[in-house]
């Protein structure tokens, strides 16, 4: 992953960003020699926020067969904590 420095984006702003981004998905920006941030294109950003996405709705959907999941509804979740209490 290319990496930005702090001190490249005080001199050349957004375009010090534009310009590594044209050739990588994303980029580390460098403060005081240490990796600190990361930056990318929105574009980039939503199709990682996808995946996340997905990865969850697979992770529910096999919690859900394996059984690990209780389907009830909202007043009975109430009616079971209030039992527990």
């Amino acid at each position: 992953m290319p990496t930005i420095t702090a001190n490249d984006i005080k001199r050349r702003g957004i375009s010090s960003i534009a310009s590594v981004l044209e050739d990588a998905e994303d980029a580390t920006i460098s403060v005081r020699g240490k990796s600190t941030y990361v930056v990318m294109s929105i574009q980039h950003y939503q199709h990682l926020r996808a995946c996340e996405l997905e990865a969850a709705l697979l992770e529910a959907k096999e919690d859900r067969q394996a059984g690990r999941i209780i389907d009830k509804t909202i007043a009975e979740h109430i009616a079971d904590l209030k039992n527990d209490g």
